[in-house]
């Protein structure tokens, strides 16, 4: 029998779209909140991310994720990938967590409200030196790192990597994750963000304004491609032989998402080096948190600011917190 959650609210606020668009498709509504399942956690929400995967499912776009994600209209209507908050109720057939451990993870969608019911395997118990902001920023854009390099790229030791697009969300965890493993770091970003990029670990920091990192006769065993801005053929360029490409994000065509690009790579790697395909595309930096409380309209206008500096920058991730006062 599942446990009771520790306070009986059968109603909460979330924010819901019912319709592919743009971010004025989200709305503030009050529905049911979920029962939990024998083999879920209901969790009580205390921060959330926006991610670009935000973005591509509020939109329905590339096209090729309609199948998944519904054709006509959004199958799942509460967006919100990233959580993080406290175990209001366990399901009958939970037994690793219990109704206030605090906890976070990586969800299929739902984030974006006061209660949200997910399966037990989704979600691990919080670090107690992680606040909320800081565990609701980790999930997609850490695990996309941390997947990439180590299962994907199987990154060793001594191995020299160039991670392109080191600066944002993905980019600074793949930084990091990099030197824990024990490789050495080239990373590429602009002018503004060298020093926090040198700050965070990398051995080696290439200012893409000033220097173009295919020309400067370096070879690596690794890249691994958050930004996506660059040919397949020049990427191909500055690998050793055997090397691996990870390519993790960049442009997406409105209606085949990345497909021509890996493709294409996957025609430039089929002799000689190894293309991993890693197409998580979660690649969005947590660069600016904004707090409210309790959950009122304003929530739902942050989360539309979000995703359109998202489409437009392709850089900010937004940690959005909604705190009793």
């Amino acid at each position: 029998m599942a446990s009771k959650p520790t306070v009986q609210e059968t109603t909460m606020k979330a924010i819901v779209y019912h319709q592919y668009g743009t971010p004025d498709v989200l709305a503030l509504e009050e529905i049911d909140t979920p029962v939990v399942g024998n083999n879920e956690v209901l969790i009580r929400v205390h921060a959330s991310s926006v991610n670009a995967g935000d973005w591509h499912m509020m939109t329905g776009t590339p096209y090729m994720i309609r199948p998944m994600a519904g054709l006509l209209k959004p199958k799942r209507n509460i967006p919100g990938g990233d959580v993080a908050g406290r175990v209001e109720a366990v399901g009958a057939d939970v037994t690793q967590f219990a109704p206030g451990d605090e906890v976070f993870g990586e969800i299929e969608g739902g984030a974006y409200a006061e209660y949200v019911a997910v399966p037990a395997h989704d979600i691990v118990l919080k670090p107690a030196n992680l606040t909320f902001q800081e565990a609701a920023a980790v999930p997609v854009a850490g695990l996309t790192a941390l997947q990439g390099l180590r299962e994907h790229g199987r990154l060793q030791s001594g191995h020299k990597v160039l991670i392109n697009g080191a600066s944002g969300g993905v980019g600074t965890f793949a930084v990091q994750v990099a030197k824990a493993l024990g490789a050495e770091v080239t990373a590429v970003c602009s002018t503004a963000n060298v020093e926090m990029v040198r700050s965070i670990g990398a051995d080696h920091v290439i200012d893409y304004y000033r220097e173009d990192f295919t020309k400067t006769g370096r070879r690596y065993d690794l890249m691994f491609d958050v930004a996506g801005n660059r040919s397949v053929a020049d990427c191909k360029s500055i690998l050793e032989p055997g090397g691996a490409y990870v390519p993790v994000g960049g442009r997406m065509g409105r209606v085949l998402g990345p497909l021509p690009r890996l493709v294409r790579a996957a025609l430039a790697f089929r002799f000689g080096n190894h293309l991993v395909d890693d197409s998580q595309f979660h690649a969005i930096p947590s660069r600016q948190h904004q707090r409210f409380s309790g959950f009122p309209v304003q929530a739902v206008v942050m989360v539309r600011s979000a995703q359109r500096v998202i489409k437009r920058y392709r850089r900010i991730h937004c940690v959005l917190l909604y705190e009793d006062p």
